[in-house]
């Protein structure tokens, strides 16, 4: 229920804050709710991951790209994404989610957030989205940023460690056997 909560109040409050541009960094800001706390008294890893999703969600409907998405019957899904916890959130604790697109290749985005308490990292992340398109498509980058009217500035060039990470995590394509190092 807490997280149809927040859901709901994003689709709500957008409106309330400026206007952004898909190339500016989104913040967005939040309160760790008792709600969020795992037994060990901070928030829970898997609340990370979803904030991650509404911070994404802002940054798309302030830039006004999720509504000219939506016309196309296009929407963002996560291919990977990876998280490093520095300092823990805890209870009534008031923190900002900061959001931007960091690059991309020729099939996917790769965005950078970050939880950042009084200009301080608590915790980074790194998500890779792709997009797919009604009823079957997956257009690429430079697809989506022809439909949106071209990238406003100039592109950023994707940091070589986010390429060394995706080709690292990726996992076999089809119906490849898995490597067999976690059975040896």
């Amino acid at each position: 229920m807490k997280l149809w909560l927040r859901l709901i109040w994003a689709h709500l409050s957008w409106r309330f804050r400026s206007k952004l541009s898909v190339s500016d960094v989104g913040v967005r800001s939040f309160l760790v709710w008792p709600t969020d706390i795992d037994i060990f008294r901070h928030m829970n890893n898997g609340i990370y991951l979803t904030l991650l999703d509404l911070a994404r969600f802002d940054l798309m409907k302030r830039s006004d790209t999720w509504q000219r998405l939506k016309k196309l019957k296009v929407h963002p899904v996560v291919v990977q994404e990876t998280i490093t916890f520095r300092k823990s959130l805890t209870p009534w604790l008031k923190f900002q989610v900061e959001t931007k697109i960091v690059g991309w290749d020729d099939k996917a985005f790769f965005i950078g957030q970050r939880f950042v308490v009084n200009r301080e990292i608590y915790a980074e992340a790194v998500v890779k989205l792709r997009f797919l398109k009604s009823p079957k498509g997956t257009p690429s980058p430079d697809d989506i940023n022809q439909m949106l009217g071209g990238w406003p500035g100039e592109e950023p060039k994707l940091p070589e460690w986010v390429r060394h990470w995706d080709k690292e995590v990726a996992l076999p394509k089809g119906k490849e056997p898995a490597p067999s190092n976690w059975t040896d």
